[in-house]
C-alpha cells in the first residue's frame, strides 16, 4: 500500500498538491538566482514543478520547456521570476495554459498585472516562495527570507522530519 503524500498549505490557497511553473531566462538558473532557489524548493517540497526558460533545454536532470505550449492544462501556479518589463504576456501565458494564480514574488507585482488578472479571472497570491521554507538556527538569523517569512506558513523539505 503507497503511504499518502501529506498536503502543506503556503498561503493563499495554495498547496504542495498544485502543480507549479517557474517562467524564467535561463541565466537566473544556471547562475543559481531567485528563480533556480524557487525551483529547488518546490522540488524539495514534494511539488511537481515545471519550468519555462526559452533556449534550454535540459538543467541538472530536468526537462526545461521552450515555451509554454506543451504544458496547457497541466499547471495551476505559475511563478514568474524575473523583472516586470519582462512578463508583459503572463497573464496571457496563464490564461493559455488554464492556470488558476499567478504567484508574484516580491519586485515582479504591477497593479497592472493584478488589474490583469482580475479581468481574466486568474487568482493573485504576492510574496516570495522561499519565506515558506525551515531555515535551520542558528544560520537562519542571518537569512532575509528568514525574517520576511516569520509569521508565514512554513513547509517541510521531503528529506527532513519536522
Amino acid at each position: 500500500m503507497r503511504k499518502r503524500k501529506k498536503i502543506h498549505e503556503f498561503t493563499g490557497g495554495l498547496d504542495t498538491s498544485m502543480n507549479y511553473a517557474i517562467y524564467t531566462y535561463p541565466d537566473r538558473l544556471l547562475k543559481h538566482k531567485h528563480a533556480w532557489k524557487v525551483w529547488r524548493i518546490l522540488r524539495d517540497f514534494g511539488c511537481k514543478v515545471y519550468v519555462v526558460a526559452p533556449d534550454l533545454s535540459i538543467f541538472e536532470g530536468s526537462k526545461i520547456y521552450p515555451d509554454w505550449t506543451s504544458l496547457k492544462g497541466k499547471v495551476d501556479v505559475i511563478i514568474p521570476c524575473l523583472r516586470p518589463h519582462l512578463l508583459t504576456d503572463i497573464v496571457e501565458s496563464a490564461e493559455y495554459v488554464e492556470a488558476k494564480y499567478i504567484w508574484f514574488q516580491e519586485q515582479n507585482w504591477t497593479p497592472e498585472f493584478e488589474t490583469l488578472c482580475n479581468e481574466k479571472g486568474i487568482g493573485v497570491i504576492r510574496g516570495c516562495v522561499l519565506k515558506h521554507k525551515y531555515y535551520k538556527k542558528p544560520f537562519a538569523f542571518f537569512n532575509p527570507c528568514y525574517w520576511h517569512g516569520w509569521k508565514e506558513n512554513k513547509v517541510p523539505s521531503k528529506y527532513e522530519r519536522v
